[in-house]
């Protein structure tokens, strides 16, 4: 069962410092480019993936086609995506094993979150990091502001 414990919430937004934010987009007024803005301000490493634009750059990191394709490994893969379309996504973050896999409010993948859980990754549905990380009082990660 996807975490909802604030506890669980606060050690994850606390430890993890590279996320894969799947779903990413160039268009400012798009809630995932003000989620990947806000938690760059907040000193997390954001690594924006997105097959349309891949080779691009989204808030000046380069857009990757997909989480296999990253440079590094990363502690998290953020999905902005309609749940229809998380299972692929979901499959590769578990061959990947990063340690945990975080669902935007209104993406709900109730086997697929399952599947990660029973393969030993954290999952996270149905939140947002920009408004877990102020509600839990979650400083900037490396002193950033």
């Amino acid at each position: 069962m996807p975490t909802k414990d604030p506890s669980a919430i606060h050690d994850i937004l606390s430890t993890v410092r590279t996320i894969a934010l799947v779903g990413a987009s160039e268009k400012t007024n798009r809630p995932s480019h003000e989620v990947m803005e806000y938690l760059q301000q907040h000193g997390y490493r954001i690594i924006p993936v997105n097959p349309r634009l891949a080779g691009q750059k989204v808030l000046g990191e380069t857009v990757y086609a997909d989480i296999a394709s990253l440079p590094e490994p990363v502690d998290m893969v953020e999905l902005f995506l309609a749940p229809e379309r998380t299972d692929a996504v979901i499959d590769q973050a578990i061959e990947l094993k990063v340690p945990v896999i975080w669902m935007q409010i209104g993406v709900i993948n109730e086997a697929g979150a399952a599947r990660a859980e029973k393969a030993g990754i954290t999952a996270v549905m149905d939140l947002c990091p920009k408004q877990e990380i102020p509600r839990l009082g979650i400083p900037a990660v490396g002193g950033q502001t």
